[in-house]
């Protein structure tokens, strides 16, 4: 793992209404240093949009917490998944999420960097991240939450460190 977050460059879309129309987005280039230079920064990075683990627990639970997490002295709370930017953007208003912000790493370079690129054929996924959050302060990786037994196809999908309630906790332990 790094000890500072990698460069990449993130494809997003954002809501433009002089673009027009029922798609009223544009594609907006976003990099490392725009998410995470001169803040502190909370990830969240899971296998992919709509899926079980995710859907129900990972991102909402993040969501729910969002609050509690700022008032740590968190600036925002990102969620990145190796789903393009339009596929983030419909999960996050399926789920009706109100803060996390959504951080597309379609070709998976973010995930790759961070050493969290997993094989997830078995399901037929392809490529995906690993599940993990962490806690980034102007680029230095302060705390990674990374699912133990990462592997390749892994058969199963763990869920015991990344959750919001434990990194709030480590927040809270360590305030400075």
């Amino acid at each position: 793992m790094p000890s500072t977050v990698p460069d990449v460059i993130f494809k997003t879309r954002v809501r433009d209404e002089s673009v027009g129309g029922e798609n009223p987005f544009r594609w907006q280039d976003v990099s490392t240093n725009d998410v995470f230079k001169g803040k502190k920064i909370v990830i969240l990075a899971l296998p992919g949009a709509y899926t079980p683990t995710c859907s129900s627990k990972h991102l909402p639970g993040f969501d729910a917490k969002y609050r509690e997490l700022i008032d740590q002295g968190i600036d925002e709370v990102y969620c990145v998944s190796v789903n393009d930017a339009f596929v983030m953007y419909q999960w996050g208003k399926h789920l009706d999420i109100k803060h996390v912000k959504m951080l597309p790493d379609g070709n998976g370079d973010f995930t790759r960097a961070m050493g969290m690129l997993v094989k997830k054929e078995n399901v037929g996924f392809g490529n995906r991240s690993w599940r993990y959050s962490m806690v980034v302060e102007d680029k230095k990786i302060l705390k990674l939450f990374s699912e133990p037994g990462q592997v390749d196809n892994c058969p199963d999908d763990p869920f015991t460190v990344s959750d919001a309630d434990t990194l709030l906790d480590y927040l809270k332990r360590n305030r400075a």
